[in-house]
């Protein structure tokens, strides 16, 4: 039987190729778990104009050239990287692929390059990042059913981020319909997209599927439209992604002869359960990052924003936010939005970033030595990639920098879009950063992005699509160039909180505002589960304390920052000094835990979330300690159980790590089951951080 076994450290996997079948991944061994695969579905499918499906339908399987792609060859360029060369032959169009794949521990990141090896153009409306079955635990009596498989996924909206559901894939998702009678496949698949700019605006590109012994998860690198779809094929259920497709997102893109096109990447990772699969991920997103300082201890930011100055910023409300900001000992200090205007409705004014001389009467230099001078490095807000309709900006630049479509400029709520492939738009916002950082010594920027800017331009380009994609790969190359220019740049990814918080955005800063919400009791939900589609020293959960909240209710939102990437905000300059030294002790405890939180793994002690639960429970695993943060939202049972099964038969202790001058919730350990019993003795809502030190097996 014709096979490649690649064993790469951490991962193997088998692949099967015959002479009249295309390359198939037959087996995948990830973090705990050995899945065989069905031996059906092609590691690439193409769809072009001329050459569809196989079987009329909707999914982005059963492709014609999919199934006409045989394998040619390959090679291991390194030690965690394979190449596999196919090809077609005899057919048309004569197309070849070529299949990279880079392994970390548990996880794989594949993409594929098409070139046109005919004498005609070929025109691509869609190709995969990766296909292929889910298989069944090597070990188990009998293979997998739809029946087994429950979807993961997750659901973002402006101040509703990170909603997860988990549901059975057979039943509402994936019908009963006894296609075997029929001797075809179903024609349709579980199928989740994202259209526009906001690459997790609604469905998410990270998303997997759950059996006994087996987890799947996957995300989709892009940031712009991409599609993930499951389904059942002839022998196994599976899972297919891609960036951008024509019958979705307008995409298609013409080869010429030798031409090539090489897809949005994308990341796999197998688990025995959700923790391991998400372990894996997160060390492939490690992985993918570009380096930096801040990747390994991330510094502690207060942003003057939320349920504080609003947009609104000046210098008499500054300064004294300032001296208060150093007080507690955080390391930058960020103006947020309206330090460029004179004037308080400045949304459709955007693009030159001046500072303001009615804002700041002595000049922003100012508060930035204030900042300085207090120990800490300046910051500002950016919304870079927006100019608005009364910009001087809008008139300045030449009308192809901007998103068009059939020679009119996008507009979406007062704002033009910029086009990052032309030269004139990248060099005026290479301009402001370097004028900034040189004229005001900035480290770091929160940069924003509040509009969708649409389908795409089709100005220079095959369909609106393509010229979006073309965007937005521009938008990652501008983000490369900063970081090239300006090393130490620390750069905040912001979309209306997290309506960007795609993988290719996140591998190019340093971290991700996780979401807008200013009701403190609404956001632990989000926070909790960040770290399923982020880094953990990447999220960063806004805390606000307030002058005129209770302890317990301070501690709530602090406790909330703790959860992830401590990231500060609330009105500082107005607090006791009882009030501050909370707020030191929990700036000091976020030190602390930040020195191991990008060796941290992620899980969930009580599920992932629901957004309504009273109850919600994040925890973060390194080598020598859980932390875990417990918040209780009130209204129902004062107790839960929370389940490690990895720290079952140790016995742990368990210590409150923030706040520790309050009355201490009820904890107590139970080395047998792995559970941790707490129980709330203050009045709601309350919230606490633990840490579960093991201390030796239990006898």
């Amino acid at each position: 039987m014709p096979q490649i076994d690649w064993t790469p450290q951490g991962v193997h996997l088998a692949f099967r190729h015959d002479e009249d079948r295309p390359l198939r991944v037959t087996r995948f061994v990830g973090r705990g778990a050995d899945a065989c695969l069905g031996d059906d579905v092609p590691l690439v499918e193409v769809l072009a104009v001329g050459s569809g499906h196989t079987l009329s339908n909707d999914r982005l399987v059963q492709t014609s050239i999919g199934a006409a792609l045989r394998y040619c060859s390959h090679d291991e360029p390194a030690d965690d990287t394979l190449v596999v060369h196919l090809g077609t032959e005899g057919t048309t169009p004569a197309v070849e692929v070529d299949v990279t794949l880079r392994a970390v521990d548990g996880a794989v990141r594949c993409v594929s390059t098409v070139r046109n090896a005919g004498a005609e153009a070929v025109l691509l409306t869609s190709v995969t990042s990766w296909a292929s079955g889910l298989g069944r635990d090597a070990g188990a009596e009998r293979p997998l059913l739809p029946s087994d498989w429950s979807l993961i996924e997750g659901v973002n909206d402006w101040l509703g981020e990170g909603r997860w559901t988990t549901r059975p894939l057979r039943g509402v998702l994936l019908p009963e319909l006894h296609e075997e009678l029929t001797g075809h496949t179903p024609r349709s698949a579980v199928t989740r997209t994202a259209a526009g700019t906001w690459s997790t605006g609604g469905h998410l590109p990270v998303a997997g599927l759950t059996a006994p012994g087996l987890t799947w998860l996957w995300e989709v690198e892009h940031n712009g439209p991409w599609r993930w779809e499951v389904g059942e094929h002839v022998s196994d259920c599976y899972v297919a992604v891609s960036g951008p497709t024509d019958r979705d997102h307008q995409w298609s893109v013409s080869l010429e002869p030798g031409d090539t096109f090489t897809t949005v990447p994308a990341t796999v990772a197998l688990g025995r359960d959700l923790p391991t699969a998400a372990a894996a991920m997160a060390a492939a997103r490690r992985r993918n990052r570009l380096p930096h300082t801040e990747n390994t201890v991330p510094t502690i930011v207060f942003n003057d924003y939320m349920n504080t100055l609003d947009g609104d910023p000046t210098t008499d409300k500054l300064l004294p936010l300032v001296a208060a900001a150093g007080r507690v000992g955080v390391d930058t200090f960020c103006i947020d939005a309206g330090w460029y205007s004179d004037t308080a409705d400045w949304w459709d004014t955007v693009g030159a970033w001046e500072p303001s001389r009615t804002r700041f009467p002595n000049g922003l230099r100012e508060v930035v030595e204030a900042i300085r001078d207090a120990g800490m490095t300046p910051g500002l807000w950016l919304e870079p990639e927006v100019v608005g309709v009364g910009s001087p900006v809008a008139d300045r630049l030449p009308p192809e920098a901007f998103l068009q479509r059939r020679g009119h400029r996008v507009e979406e709520h007062d704002r033009y879009h910029l086009d990052l492939r032309h030269p004139a738009a990248r060099a005026h916002l290479d301009a402001v950063v370097d004028r900034l950082v040189a004229e005001f010594g900035i480290g770091f920027f929160k940069l924003d992005y509040n509009i969708d800017g649409g389908p795409g331009t089709d100005r220079a380009t095959d369909s609106v699509g393509a010229g979006l994609l073309e965007h937005n790969r521009a938008h990652l190359t501008w983000l490369e160039g900063v970081h090239a220019r300006h090393p130490d740049l620390v750069l905040e990814n912001c979309a209306s909180g997290a309506m960007r918080a795609d993988p290719a955005v996140l591998a190019r800063t340093q971290l991700q505002s996780t979401s807008d919400q200013q009701d403190p009791l609404l956001y632990p939900p989000i926070a909790a589960s960040a770290s399923l589609s982020m880094l953990p020293e990447q999220a960063a959960n806004w805390a606000y304390p307030q002058p005129d909240l209770s302890d317990e209710q301070n501690v709530f939102t602090l406790v909330t920052g703790l959860a992830g990437r401590f990231y500060l905000s609330g009105h500082l300059d107005g607090m006791t000094d009882d009030q501050t030294a909370r707020v030191r002790e929990a700036v000091d405890a976020a030190r602390s835990l930040h020195q191991d939180l990008a060796d941290a793994e992620p899980s969930w002690p009580l599920g992932l979330p629901g957004w309504t639960d009273r109850w919600v429970a994040a925890a973060r695993h390194t080598p020598t300690r859980t932390v875990v943060t417990v918040w209780d939202r009130g209204d129902g049972p004062d107790e839960t159980v929370l389940h490690f099964p990895t720290l079952a038969g140790h016995a742990c202790s368990v210590s409150t790590i923030f706040p520790r001058d309050l009355p201490g919730w009820q904890a107590a350990w139970d080395a047998d089951t792995g559970t941790l019993s707490v129980r709330t003795t203050v009045t709601t809502p309350t919230a606490r951080t633990f840490s579960l030190t093991p201390t030796a097996p239990s006898v």
